[in-house]
C-alpha cells in the first residue's frame, strides 16, 4: 500500500464517528434519489414501449350522426400521421347468460360497455394483442377487453336485453388495447345488426399524431380533426396522455415528494460532509504539518482528505442504492398492477447516475476544506498544538455582552460560544434548519394526505349510510341491522326510508343519491352520473373552484372530467340516454378520486329529464350533536326494521397507496433527522475537543459537571432555536410547492384547505423541533465535556 493509501486508511479508521455520519448522509440522499428517479423512469418506460410496439392511438375519437365518409375524411387532417377506422360503435349493457360456467352465475349485470365493430385486431393504429382465445369473425361472437372480461373466459355467454332482439353473444377471445379503445369488439356486420333501427350511426376513429409529446400538441391535433369533419359530429375524444395518467396516477404521485426528499438528502450530505472534512482539517493541523515535513506535496494532502470523504461516501452509495431498491418495491407494485402484472424494476442506469451525482457533490464538498489543508504551511501547522483553541479571542466582545445578561454564567458562556466560530456555527445551524425544514415538510405531507384520504370518495362526510338495495350492503361495509331483522330481496321503499330518517329524533340531516350511466359530449365511452335529492352541501366533496349546484340543469365535476370533455367551469355538457338528451352547465369543480374522478354530480331532476329512474338508491345521514354514530346506527336499524333498508357506517374507505406514502415519508424523515443530529454531534465533538483547555480552566474555577453540560447544550441549543425558526417557513414553502405537483400527477388540483394545513400553534411547535434536534445531537459531547479532568486538560496545553 502506498504512503497516501496508508494516510487515507488511518484517517478513515481513526475518525469512526465522522465516517458513520458520512455513510448515513450519503445513504439517505442516494436512497431517496434512486426511488424518485427510478420510479419515474420505470413507470413511463413500459407505457412508451407498449405504445411503440402496438402503434397505440394518441387520440381516440367518437363521431355521432352522418355517414362513415365524414369521419374517414379526418384521416388526412393536419398533424395526423396514421389513422384507423371508421369503426361502428355503440354503448350496451350486458349480463351473464346461462351456460357460462358453474363459477359464474347467470344474470350478473356488467357495467355499460363500449362495443366496436372491427374486422381484425391488426391495423395501422391500435394493434390489439390476443391474450386468450381467438378473434371474432362470425355473427354471435364477441371479444372482450382484458380489463372488461375479468373472470369471463372464452366460451362465456353474454345477454344484451337492451339491444334489438335481445341477442346473446359468445365470448371467443380476450384482447388487450394499450390505450383501452373499447370494452368489446364484434364483427362490423354484427355491430350494424346490434344498432337500434333508425338510430343515428356512431363511429370510432383512431389516430397517431406527428407530434403528441404534450397536452398542447394533442389538443392541436384534436382541433385539426374537428375542423376536417362537419361541425358537431365529433362528440368525444380520449387522449393517450389521459390513459397514461389514469394507469400510473398512484405511482407518479410518489415522485414529487420523494424527489424533494432526495434533494434535501443531497443538500444535507454536502453540508455535513463539508462540516466533517473541515473539522478533520482543523483538528489535524499538526498531523498535516508532519505529513508535509515528511515530503507530502499540497496536492497529495488535498487528495488524501478528498479520498477520506469518498471512501465512506462510496459505501453509502452502495447501501443507499440497496435501500432505494427496497423502498421502491411497494411503489413499483402499482406499476405492475397497471401493466397487468408485468414485472417492473428500476433501470440499471439509475443506480449509476444517482451515485455519480452524489459522489461528485461529496468530492466538491470535501474539496474546499481539503484545499485549505493543502495550502497550510508546515511551520504554521506545527506551531499549533492539540488542545489550544485557535483564535481564542474571537467573540470576546460578545462574551462580555452576554456576561451582563441576568442569566447564570454557564448559560451566558454558552450563548456567546457560537460567535467564537461563526462559520462552524452557521453550518451547524444550516444542518438543523434542514432538519426542521424536513420535519415541517413531512408533517404537512401527512396532514395533506390525511385530508385526501378522508375526502377521496364521494359522500365520505356522511357518517351513516342507508342502502335501499337487497340486504348485505356494499362490499366491506359493516352492516348494523336491527336485532332479529331478516334479509329481504326486494329494494326498500325510498319514501318509507326517508320518512323514517326524518322522523327519527337523532337525525340531524340527510340526503339521497342514485346512479346511472349516460353518454357525455366530449367524453369517449359511458359516463357515470350521481343524482342528488335533498340538500347535500354538507356532504358534498371539497370544491376546487366554482360552487355547488343549486338546481336542475347544473352539475359539478372534477378537473379531470373538464379536461377530458374539453370544457371549463361555466361551460355546458350534453348528457344523452337512449332517445333523450339534456344539457347541464358546469358550475363547479370538485375533488374526489372515486371512479377515476369521471362522475357527474347533479340534481336528480337531470336524470328525470333523461327518462331515467330518479328514486334514491342510498341515503346519507348525520346524527345530531352529542350522538355517536354507533348509537345512531343501532337505533336507526330498529327504526328501519322490516323496510328492506340496511344502515352501515360510511366514510371508512382507505387507500393502501396513501398508507404506503405515509410510511415512506416517515422513514425518509427519520433518516434525515438522524443524519442532522449526527451532524450536530460531530460539530459538538469538534468544539469540545478544540475547547478542552478552556473547559479545564472552567473546571479549575469551580464549574460543576452539570453546569458544563448546561453550557454546551446552551451553545448548541441557541443555534438550533434560530435554525428552527428559519427552517420551518422554508418547510411550509416547500410543502406548498410539492403538494400541488402531487395533485397534478393524478390529474387533480387539490382544494386550498388540503394544502394550507399548517396552523400557527403547529408552526410554533415545529420551530422548537430545531432546538430538540440540536440538543439531542449535543448530549453525548456535553457528557464528555462534563467528565473532562481539569488537571489533564491544563497539562495538554
Amino acid at each position: 500500500m502506498s504512503a497516501l493509501g496508508k494516510v487515507v486508511r488511518a484517517g478513515v479508521g481513526r475518525r469512526r464517528a465522522q465516517t458513520v455520519v458520512m455513510v448515513l448522509t450519503t445513504l439517505v440522499a442516494v436512497a431517496a434519489s434512486v426511488v424518485a428517479v427510478g420510479v419515474l423512469a420505470a413507470s413511463r418506460a413500459p407505457f412508451a414501449q407498449a405504445m411503440d410496439a402496438a402503434r397505440g392511438a394518441h387520440l381516440t375519437a367518437r363521431f355521432d350522426g352522418g355517414a362513415a365518409g365524414g369521419p374517414a375524411a379526418s384521416a388526412t387532417a393536419s398533424g395526423v400521421s396514421a389513422a384507423a377506422g371508421p369503426f361502428r360503435i355503440l354503448e350496451a349493457e350486458a349480463r351473464t347468460g346461462s351456460g357460462t360456467g358453474p363459477e359464474i352465475p347467470a344474470g350478473v349485470r356488467l357495467p355499460s360497455m363500449t362495443v366496436v365493430g372491427r374486422a381484425d385486431p391488426a391495423g395501422p393504429v391500435d394493434q390489439l394483442s390476443l391474450v386468450e382465445g381467438e378473434w371474432a369473425d362470425a355473427p354471435g361472437e364477441l371479444v372482450l377487453a382484458e380489463e372488461t372480461g375479468g373472470p369471463l373466459p372464452p366460451g362465456a355467454r353474454l345477454e344484451f336485453p337492451g339491444l334489438p332482439g335481445a341477442p346473446t353473444l359468445t365470448v371467443v377471445g380476450v384482447a388487450r388495447s394499450v390505450t383501452g379503445t373499447a370494452d368489446a369488439w364484434v364483427t362490423p356486420e354484427q355491430a350494424a345488426a346490434l344498432a337500434a333501427p333508425g338510430e343515428p350511426a356512431a363511429y370510432q376513429m383512431l389516430y397517431q399524431l406527428r407530434d403528441a409529446g404534450s397536452e398542447a400538441a394533442v389538443d392541436a391535433g384534436r382541433a385539426a380533426i374537428a375542423a376536417a369533419v362537419p361541425e358537431g359530429t365529433l362528440t368525444g375524444t380520449r387522449s393517450y396522455l389521459a390513459v397514461r395518467q389514469e394507469m400510473l396516477a398512484n405511482t407518479l404521485a410518489f415522485v414529487p415528494f420523494v424527489a424533494a426528499f432526495g434533494v434535501l438528502g443531497l443538500a444535507m450530505s454536502v453540508l455535513i460532509i463539508g462540516i466533517v472534512v473541515s473539522g478533520a482539517v482543523g483538528s489535524a493541523r499538526r498531523r498535516i504539518g508532519v505529513l508535509k515535513v515528511l515530503g507530502f506535496t499540497p496536492g497529495q494532502v488535498v487528495r488524501a482528505y478528498v479520498v477520506q470523504a469518498l471512501v465512506p461516501a462510496v459505501l453509502g452509495c452502495v447501501l443507499g442504492a440497496a435501500l432505494g431498491r427496497v423502498l421502491a418495491g411497494p411503489v413499483l407494485g402499482t406499476v405492475e398492477d397497471a401493466y397487468a402484472g408485468a414485472p417492473a424494476g428500476l433501470p440499471g442506469w439509475v443506480y449509476g447516475a444517482v451515485s455519480a451525482v452524489a459522489l461528485t457533490l461529496v468530492a466538491t464538498a470535501a474539496l474546499v476544506p481539503a484545499l485549505r489543508a493543502g495550502r497550510l504551511p508546515a511551520t504554521a501547522a506545527l506551531t499549533v498544538g492539540r488542545g489550544r483553541t485557535p483564535g481564542g479571542g474571537r467573540g470576546r466582545r460578545v462574551r462580555r455582552l452576554a456576561g451582563r445578561l441576568p442569566v447564570p454564567r454557564p448559560v451566558s458562556l454558552g450563548l456567546a460560544q457560537p460567535f467564537a466560530r461563526p462559520a462552524r456555527s452557521a453550518t451547524t445551524g444550516a444542518a438543523v434548519a434542514l432538519a426542521a425544514l424536513t420535519v415541517t415538510f413531512a408533517v404537512g405531507l401527512a396532514l395533506s394526505l390525511g385530508a385526501v384520504q378522508s375526502h377521496r370518495t364521494l359522500d365520505s362526510a356522511a357518517p351513516v349510510v342507508v342502502d335501499l338495495g337487497p340486504a348485505g350492503g356494499p362490499p366491506g361495509a359493516q352492516a348494523v341491522p336491527a336485532p332479529g331483522q331478516e334479509p329481504v330481496s326486494a329494494p326498500a321503499d325510498p319514501d318509507r326510508v326517508a320518512a323514517a330518517l326524518r322522523a327519527h329524533p337523532d337525525t340531524r340531516r340527510f340526503y339521497g343519491t342514485t346512479g346511472a350511466e349516460v353518454t357525455a359530449s366530449g367524453v369517449s365511452g359511458p359516463t357515470s352520473v350521481s343524482g342528488y335529492t335533498g340538500d347535500a352541501r354538507w356532504g358534498a366533496p371539497a370544491l376546487v373552484s366554482g360552487r355547488w349546484f343549486e338546481g336542475p340543469g347544473e352539475a359539478v365535476v372534477t378537473e379531470r372530467f373538464l379536461r377530458a370533455a374539453g370544457v371549463a367551469v361555466g361551460g355546458t355538457v350534453t348528457l344523452s340516454a337512449p332517445g333523450r338528451e339534456t344539457t347541464v352547465r358546469i358550475v363547479g369543480a370538485a375533488f374526489f378520486t372515486e371512479n377515476d374522478g369521471m362522475t357527474v354530480l347533479t340534481p336528480v331532476a337531470t336524470l328525470g329529464a333523461l327518462g331515467l329512474d330518479t328514486a334514491p338508491g342510498r341515503f346519507h345521514a348525520e346524527p345530531g350533536a352529542g350522538v355517536s354514530a354507533s348509537a345512531y346506527l343501532s337505533a336507526l336499524g330498529t327504526a328501519l326494521d322490516g323496510s328492506g333498508a340496511l344502515a352501515h357506517s360510511g366514510g371508512d374507505d382507505s387507500s393502501s397507496v396513501i398508507v404506503a406514502m405515509n410510511a415512506l415519508i416517515a422513514m425518509l424523515t427519520l433518516l434525515l433527522v438522524v443524519v442532522a443530529g449526527l451532524g450536530v454531534l460531530n460539530t459538538a465533538v469538534l468544539d469540545t475537543r478544540d475547547r478542552v483547555h478552556a473547559l479545564g480552566v472552567h473546571r479549575a474555577l469551580g464549574m460543576t459537571p452539570r453546569q458544563t453540560v448546561g453550557m454546551v447544550l446552551t451553545s448548541v441549543g441557541a443555534v438550533g432555536l434560530v435554525a428552527g425558526v428559519v427552517g420551518v417557513p422554508l418547510g411550509v414553502l416547500l410543502h406548498r410547492r410539492v403538494v400541488p405537483l402531487m395533485g397534478d400527477a393524478v390529474g387533480m388540483r387539490l382544494p386550498e384547505p388540503f394544502v394550507a394545513v399548517h396552523s400557527a400553534p403547529l408552526l410554533a411547535l415545529l420551530a422548537l423541533g430545531g432546538l430538540a434536534v440540536a440538543v439531542a445531537g449535543a448530549l453525548l459531547p456535553a457528557g464528555w465535556a462534563a467528565r473532562v479532568d481539569a488537571g489533564r486538560a491544563l497539562r495538554a496545553e
